[in-house]
């Protein structure tokens, strides 16, 4: 516990548990009126993350929470970790920790206010002002500089964080990720939307779509808690699979995803594909996507708080290859389901360029960083600079490549926080 001039208490609880639910997520709740509520940095996830092992000091995530507290009421929040390693992040700082060691000099431990193992963009410092938001940062140097830790890093920031770092003197960073927008007046249906689309375009993806039909593909979905004990246990199946595919073990735990199941399943919608004849079809893959949901059901583009309804893309996984199964499991089934659902945003997840061809745009993510060595500090802030101008151009390259009509382009997506 520690006080500030202005008479603030800050504490760092060494659990997202010590922090009331009800408080932080009427936290969350208040930040970027006008934009959905991120369900990542919702009390519930994060808390599943811990008690289900998949975020905790045995894989590398030490919780230090930090709060906020001006008397008895919670001002601020952040969810900051200590890190040994620099995986599940998705902003790669992996050359940064070989300079360190090169030089003798110990990269490890970090700390890191991220989401664990998800890089969606949104609020990292919760707050009810920017000043307290303000605060809330320049107490996390402080308390990295005690702690003599080598840098802190705040991943996938909101516009208001951003700020708060700026002001407090921390290095921004930028990515690039791929997200689709509708138009306001939304679509009418998915042969609307590809019509909006170059004549190209159009075509690809109804060939894409052709494929997974013909090879006798067809999709159910589910949401919430219609999604059956069975389904998720398939999914899991099919998550697991993928990621020992590519030689690795999966970062969330079975238990995780039965948390999500008991204590958010309004969060998640659930797509699987089938194959076979009718009466005998067996699912073979599926793909579950997050969503803030809709108390106004699906009548419109907005719910109850007039806040744009969003889709965050997650995990995949398939237990049988055919051609263009990823694109339809993971793209344009979420996508008809947005459309006819009246959601008017999906973020596709980081990376992947291959996401322009199906209507995802490129949007400039923002982290920001904080490094305690001076001289360490200034050849980052070097190297970010011609990192930015790299990330300038590559924007202009694939803004060049726009997969809409010219005539009528859509506004770019931004960053659900």
């Amino acid at each position: 516990m520690k006080k500030d001039s202005n008479d603030y208490v800050i504490r760092v609880l060494d659990s997202p548990l010590k922090v009331n639910a009800a408080e932080w997520n009427a936290l969350l709740a208040a930040q970027s009126p006008g934009e959905a509520v991120n369900p990542f940095m919702r009390h519930e996830y994060l808390a599943a993350l811990h008690e289900s092992g998949s975020a905790t000091p045995e894989t590398g995530w030490t919780p230090c929470f930090v709060t906020l507290w001006k008397g008895d009421a919670l001002a601020g929040a952040c969810a900051l970790y200590l890190k040994d390693h620099s995986y599940g992040e998705y902003v790669f700082d992996h050359a940064w920790a070989n300079a360190y060691q090169q030089h003798g000099l110990p990269y490890y431990p970090k700390a890191v206010a991220a989401v664990p193992f998800t890089p969606v963009p949104g609020a990292r410092l919760l707050a009810r002002t920017p000043a307290e938001r303000t605060l809330l940062v320049k107490a996390l140097v402080a308390w990295c500089t005690e702690e003599d830790l080598s840098s802190l890093h705040l991943l996938f920031t909101a516009d208001e964080d951003v700020a708060a770092c700026q002001e407090a003197g921390l290095m921004l960073r930028h990515t690039v990720q791929f997200h689709w927008s509708g138009p306001p007046s939304g679509y009418r249906d998915f042969d609307d939307f590809l019509a909006s689309l170059s004549q190209e375009k159009r075509k690809k993806i109804r060939q894409e779509r052709r494929k997974v039909q013909d090879a006798g593909i067809s999709f159910r979905w589910s949401q919430g808690k219609e999604i059956s004990d069975a389904d998720w246990d398939f999914f899991y199946r099919c998550y697991e699979r993928t990621y020992y595919e590519h030689g690795n073990a999966p970062y969330l735990s079975r238990d995780f995803f039965q948390r999500m199941q008991d204590t958010m399943p309004e969060n998640w919608l659930l797509f699987v594909a089938e194959h076979g004849a009718d009466g005998q079809r067996r699912p073979i893959a599926t793909s579950l996507i997050a969503i803030s949901p809709n108390p106004a059901g699906a009548n419109g583009q907005l719910h109850a708080q007039n806040r744009p309804l969003t889709a965050y893309g997650r995990y995949w996984g398939a237990l049988a290859r055919v051609d263009c199964l990823h694109f339809e499991a993971c793209y344009y089934q979420p996508l008809q389901w947005c459309i006819e659902h009246g959601y008017q945003r999906f973020e596709g997840g980081a990376q992947g360029e291959h996401k322009m061809a199906r209507a995802l745009l490129p949007v400039k993510t923002t982290s920001a960083h904080w490094l305690a060595h001076p001289a360490f500090a200034d050849a980052v802030e070097r190297f970010l600079e011609r990192e930015g101008a790299g990330i300038a151009n590559y924007m202009e390259d694939l803004e060049r490549r726009n997969p809409f009509k010219r005539e009528s382009p859509p506004s770019q997506a931004k960053p659900a926080v």
